[in-house]
């Protein structure tokens, strides 16, 4: 067991260190919400109700609203700064019979372990109390707020019981508790006759949970008959923004490269074999201007006197190598 507590019994001048552990424990058949369609766990998120983002729990305060509508935040800060005197340390009040206390008082138990050398004094306390077979009224803070509890010994360990204040008991207020019902004394006899036969010695092993073995039943039996599914690797959130947020800006080069090249392949120049669409905005700059300075020793070729016949035929030639160099020089 882990404690969850640690502080010091107040006993007049003696002060007892202890540990405090809980000594209960829920055997409930835990279940989980899950989408019915596909067994996906379903979660729920803080969100602040003023501007929707979701609240980290660390940035989390309580707040008690006042009658007229106002708010008062606490902080973490603000409890630790309570007077309690009682946050370490378990005061011993008073001392009672068990029987005058209604159990309707009872919250929560805890066992009571000495600390370090502490053993002695708790000792002697287990051993007062049961020799006087009372039962000690104590004050404990704890879980940010300070509750009454009674202190008694159980096998040897001291127990502690939690209790609720008095005005945290409902009074009942039923309809029936003003009427004069009658009882007919034949009822009666027979109804403590059914008691006194139905008496016996209080054993809690005697008594089970039927609706716990039951679940468990439909649970191996479900198990058993095949029906069972593999649970669904849950969505990592963490990592869900970053993937959409680098699928949203590779659509978005994506598109703007699309629209940048879209002008090259309608220029209507013959180039397209020349150039892919990343070359296209250099060409779109340098197509016109290298075409007309090519042009000029196209026209001077018969001149030379090298090829009469073909000149005129291949006029345009010596244009399209001139016009990848100048593009060429551009681009780098």
């Amino acid at each position: 067991m882990r404690s969850i507590w640690k502080g010091a019994v107040s006993f007049g001048l003696v002060s007892i260190g202890v540990k405090l552990y809980s000594a209960t424990e829920d055997h409930d058949i835990r279940f989980h919400q899950v989408h019915k369609t596909d067994g996906g766990r379903v979660k729920y998120k803080r969100v602040c109700s003023v501007d929707g983002e979701e609240v980290e729990y660390n940035d989390i305060a309580k707040g008690y609203e006042l009658p007229d509508g106002q708010l008062v935040v606490l902080t973490d800060e603000d409890f630790d700064l309570l007077p309690l005197g009682t946050t370490h340390e378990i005061e011993v009040l008073q001392f009672v019979d068990q029987e005058q206390i209604d159990p309707i008082h009872f919250e929560k138990t805890y066992y009571l372990e000495p600390d370090g050398v502490a053993t002695r004094p708790y000792v002697l306390l287990r051993t007062a109390l049961e020799n006087a077979g009372q039962v000690a009224i104590t004050k404990i803070a704890m879980r940010q707020r300070e509750s009454l509890a009674a202190l008694r010994v159980r096998e040897g360990v001291l127990v502690l019981h939690t209790m609720r204040w008095p005005d945290e008991i409902r009074r009942p207020g039923f309809g029936f508790l003003d009427e004069d019902v009658p009882v007919k004394p034949a009822e009666l006899a027979m109804a403590e006759s059914l008691i006194s036969t139905m008496a016996g010695d209080f054993d809690a092993s005697a008594f089970t949970d039927d609706y716990r073995e039951a679940m468990q039943a439909l649970l191996e039996a479900k198990q058993s008959g095949g029906e069972v599914q593999q649970a669904p690797e849950a969505a990592d959130d963490g990592g869900g923004a970053v993937v959409d947020l680098m699928s949203a800006l590779r659509r978005s080069v994506e598109r703007a490269g699309g629209s940048a090249s879209a002008p090259s392949g309608g220029a209507g120049d013959g180039d397209g074999a020349d150039g892919g669409a990343d070359e296209a905005p250099p060409a779109k700059k340098t197509a016109r201007k290298p075409a007309a300075k090519a042009a000029t020793p196209a026209k001077k070729a018969p001149a030379r006197k090298a090829a009469p016949k073909k000149a005129a035929a291949d006029a345009d030639e010596p244009a399209k190598p001139a016009k990848r160099a100048s593009r060429a020089r551009k681009t780098a």
